[in-house]
């Protein structure tokens, strides 16, 4: 079984981040940065467990609720990988988050 930690533990401390930022600081970019990442590990999600399938696309459901879509993406990836385990993928999903935050300036 492939061990997901890496990325909860990463997405968690992002979504955490997020939740303690001011409204102004996610209305300059941080939310959207947060949105991207959530949509692009949804997606990478739905890929794994229904291939072939056109996945769709997380809504914009506003400022105060990226951090939870976030999560929320971080754990259907986690449990997608671990019944099709690609450390490749993880590693990759890792790195998205990694970039995420620093690009979010949080």
């Amino acid at each position: 079984m492939l061990d997901t930690t890496p990325l909860t533990t990463a997405v968690d401390r992002f979504a955490d981040r997020l939740r303690a930022a001011p409204q102004s600081r996610l209305q300059r970019g941080a939310a959207a940065r947060a949105l991207g990442l959530a949509r692009e590990l949804s997606v990478r999600a739905q890929r794994l467990e229904s291939p072939g399938t056109e996945p769709r696309i997380m809504p914009d459901a506003g400022v105060f609720v990226v951090a939870d879509q976030l999560t929320v993406a971080a754990g259907d990836l986690a449990e997608a990988l671990r019944t099709a385990p690609s450390e490749a993928e993880l590693d990759e999903a890792v790195r998205l988050v990694e970039k995420a935050v620093s690009e979010a300036a949080l």
